[in-house]
This record gives structure tokens, sequence and C-alpha cells, in this order.
């Protein structure tokens, strides 16, 4: 793992600029580094990484998961997260708790919806009953990242989603004023809406004085 960080951070910083990298953290409002990579070049370093660096067991997975999101620049974070997509056989129950980890420590939207919506969605969606059971304990956790993780997990899931779920899950963090749960309510609200417009806006409707402004315009952006 020593030399695939090794290398991840050298082509890295070969292909950062400064200037960027400054522009990235202001945009991000952020104390975290950027080597300032575009995303092009990134997910050009990123094949190469999985290239040289095959992974081929669990234990490798979460080694690999660990390390990358160890390292200090958030370049290189965004490849723990893209090499823990990388490899669906790994993306279950059991990795959750280093998906949670990343969550709370990521502590920001570019972290945490990736995680919640191409990790933690697939975990539900193919371990329904043992993560629904999970989740049903993140939506009223003290860490905020959680909550929303729990709003958002269901963010690709279209027809399969399991809408007493979702609408239970606004409607407990309805009153909540923290921004990112108000939106998080929206857009979750607003995805479902692309398979189930009808019961979308019959829930917004119903529920209006409960759900905030933006909560109540996210999910309803569409279809009043």
């Amino acid at each position: 793992m020593e030399e695939m960080t090794r290398f991840l951070a050298r082509e890295l910083a070969k292909a950062g600029d400064l200037q960027r990298a400054a522009d990235m953290a202001a945009y991000l409002k952020t104390d975290m580094p950027f080597y300032g990579v575009t995303k092009p070049e990134r997910m050009k370093i990123h094949r190469e990484v999985r290239r040289r660096y095959p992974i081929t067991s669990r234990r490798e997975y979460l080694a690999a998961v660990t390390a990358l999101w160890a390292q200090p620049h958030r370049e290189e974070k965004y490849t723990a997260i893209g090499v823990a997509v990388d490899h669906p056989e790994y993306v279950t129950i059991g990795s959750v708790p280093l998906y949670r980890r990343m969550i709370v420590e990521g502590a920001w939207w570019d972290f945490v919806d990736d995680i919640a919506i191409r990790l933690i969605g697939k975990v539900l969606l193919d371990d329904r009953a043992r993560m629904h059971s999970k989740l049903d304990r993140w939506i009223d956790d003290s860490d905020m990242w959680i909550r929303r993780t729990a709003l958002l997990s269901q963010i690709k899931h279209k027809d399969q989603t399991d809408r007493d779920q979702l609408f239970g899950y606004c409607l407990k963090r309805a009153d909540e004023r923290e921004f990112f749960i108000r939106k998080a309510i929206g857009w979750a609200l607003r995805e479902y809406a692309r398979s189930e417009p009808d019961a979308v806006r019959e829930f917004a409707l119903q529920h209006r004085n409960r759900l905030s402004g933006l909560s109540f315009r996210e999910a309803t952006k569409h279809l009043l």
C-alpha cells in the first residue's frame, strides 16, 4: 500500500497547479490541501492506480481504501472513494464501518454525498433488511453528516426506492434548521419524483407546513 500511495502522490503532484489548488480550497471553504489537479487528469491517474495495483481480496480492498483515505490531500481522498466504488463485490455490509468513518472524518458534502449515494446506497439496495435497520439509527445520529447520509442513501434507487423509508426519514428531520439536512430532504424527494411524481407531490403538499421552504421548493421544483 505504501508503494501505491507514493505513486499516487507523485503523479498528483506532477499534475497539480498551485493557483488551482488555492481556488479549489476556497470554493470548498476548506483548509485541507489540494494538489490542484483537474478532474479529467485525476481520473486518468486513478485509472493508472487501478491498473498498477489491482485489488484481489476484501483484505486488500479495506487496506487500500484505508491507506488512500489517510493521505492528507483532498484528491487522494477522492481516489479512496473512487477505489471503494470500483470494487462492487466488496461494497457490502462488512465495509460499512469504514464508510461510516470516512463520512464522519470527511464531514463535507463533496466526500459525504458520494459515499452516501455510491457506497451506502449500494449496500442498502443489495442488503435492504440489515442496512435499513442500521439507517434507522443513522437518521437519528448525533452527527449531521450521518443523518444526511441516511436521507441521501436512496438517491439512485428510482423505482426500487422504499417510499415509506424515504418519506419517514424526511418527516423525522423536517424540523431541523441545518441547511445540509434541509437541502438533502429536498434533493432526495426531487430525485424520487423522477420515478413517482404523483407520490412526491402528494407528500410535499400534505406536509407543506412541516417541510422547510428550501426542502419544499427543491422537492417540487418540477412538479408544481
